[in-house]
């Protein structure tokens, strides 16, 4: 087995189980041998390990493993931040001597920009406020968004905070604390991805996705021109005439072994390119549906629930009268909610008579059914991640104006299914 070899081998096995450990539990991998994998590293072997230490030992062990397993998994700790910042350091430390001194000017300065900038949103976004909820900050973020009725309802407290809920918050198991709009809880920035720092999470994805893309492909140059240095006919792509891929490939690994640094960070940047992309991808995608990934997966539950027929519907009144003990009077939102959703135990509709809203309940089947309260449009939602606190309406802004704006919205299109959890890569 050659060097290139060995190298692909490692830096793929790294990245895939990688990916697998950290992402195998987004909803849309549910059902694939990524999720059975999944499983498997986090308890199915676990449950292996336990059974033979209590047989061995008394359990003596695994309890020991269990409280440091508990810490690293559920405890907020900068291991997985650190190893990332390595990560990023070590790999130009080895990467730069090779290449810096054949790059031209503009490569220099390009090159100097895509370096810093993950740098500095990695530190946004890790040592930012995230959203977190407390009671000076608690009345701004009821502000913000309407209950929706249907993965938010008014009047239920956090049983940890002792704080009632804003719309679109979650309470943190790992920061201890309820945060508003809660996406996820990162680890590789060790804080909550949030309504505080969501911009620059999103930035730091992007930087990273450039870095990784650019620094592989001008490696990709360095290696074919240090290839090209042993047989002059040697081309990365595509591959020269009338050669196998035996002899392509001993030159590639000939232009990878002349300064093994290069080769092996282009490699890892080039596989790893691919999954930070996917991952940005998926984020601007939960952005196009105005959702997050603490949503998604609520919709995705809902959506278990429709397929059992447990679902169901009905209208809440235009002249509805808010409950000002467990909602705002007013929110910067520009449209209220006109439906509340909930579910049955045994699939029986609720008394007309009993809950929320008017009318008769309807049995909702399909999330495309469900106004998705938070989705304004693709670039009102990017307005609200990256322009913290806009205001899309005034304070004096009557209930027929945003009704108006309502009306507006769906008229340029139908209501799109909030299936964000649908594309492959998630949160961490």
């Amino acid at each position: 087995m050659g060097a290139l070899t060995k190298i692909l081998l490692v830096v793929l096995t790294i990245s895939f189980m990688t990916f697998v450990a950290f992402f195998g539990r987004l909803p849309a991998l549910r059902h694939t041998p990524i999720a059975w994998m999944h499983r498997a590293i986090w308890v199915y072997i676990p449950n292996t390990i336990l059974a033979l230490d209590r047989r061995l030992t008394s359990g003596r062990l695994t309890t020991a493993l269990g409280r440091f397993g508990t810490y690293i998994m559920y405890d907020r700790h900068p291991t997985v931040l650190i190893f990332f910042i390595l990560l990023l350091s070590v790999g130009e430390y080895v990467y730069l001597p090779g290449v810096w001194p054949r790059l031209s000017l503009i490569n220099k300065v390009l090159g100097s920009i895509s370096i810093v900038l993950p740098y500095l949103f990695l530190y946004l976004a890790a040592a930012g406020d995230p959203g977190a909820i407390t009671p000076s900050s608690h009345s701004r973020y009821m502000s913000h968004y309407p209950y929706d009725f249907s993965l938010f309802h008014p009047g239920n407290p956090c049983r940890t905070c002792g704080l009632l809920k804003p719309p679109r918050s979650k309470h943190c198991s790992v920061c201890k604390r309820c945060v508003h709009k809660m996406d996820h809880h990162c680890v590789f920035i060790n804080n909550c991805v949030g309504y505080g720092n969501q911009h620059y999470f999103i930035l730091l994805l992007l930087s990273t996705a450039v870095l990784t893309m650019y620094g592989g492909l001008i490696g990709l140059v360095i290696v074919a021109d240090s290839a090209r240095g042993h047989n002059k006919n040697f081309s990365l792509f595509p591959k020269p005439p009338g050669w196998t891929w035996a002899e392509y490939f001993v030159l590639l690994t000939m232009g990878i072994q002349e300064d093994v640094g290069v080769g092996s960070v282009t490699l890892l940047a080039l596989m790893t390119s691919p999954l930070v992309w996917g991952l940005l991808a998926y984020h601007i995608y939960l952005i196009y549906c105005g959702t997050t990934t603490n949503e998604s997966m609520k919709w995705q539950d809902w959506q278990m629930e429709m397929d059992d027929g447990y679902a169901f519907k009905r209208s809440l009144p235009l002249d509805r009268i808010k409950d000002l003990r467990h909602e705002a009077a007013w929110t910067r939102w520009p449209i209220e909610p006109v439906q509340v959703l909930i579910r049955t135990e045994d699939g029986t509709p609720p008394d007309p008579n009993g809950g929320p809203g008017v009318g008769e309940w309807e049995r909702v089947w399909r999330l495309r059914d469900v106004e998705n309260l938070y989705d304004l449009g693709f670039w009102d939602n990017l307005v609200d991640v990256f322009v913290p606190n806009y205001p899309f309406r005034q304070p004096e802004v009557s209930n027929s104006t945003a009704d108006l704006e309502r009306g507006k919205r769906r008229a340029k299109k139908p209501p799109k299914a909030p299936r964000a959890s649908s594309l492959v890569a998630a949160a961490t």
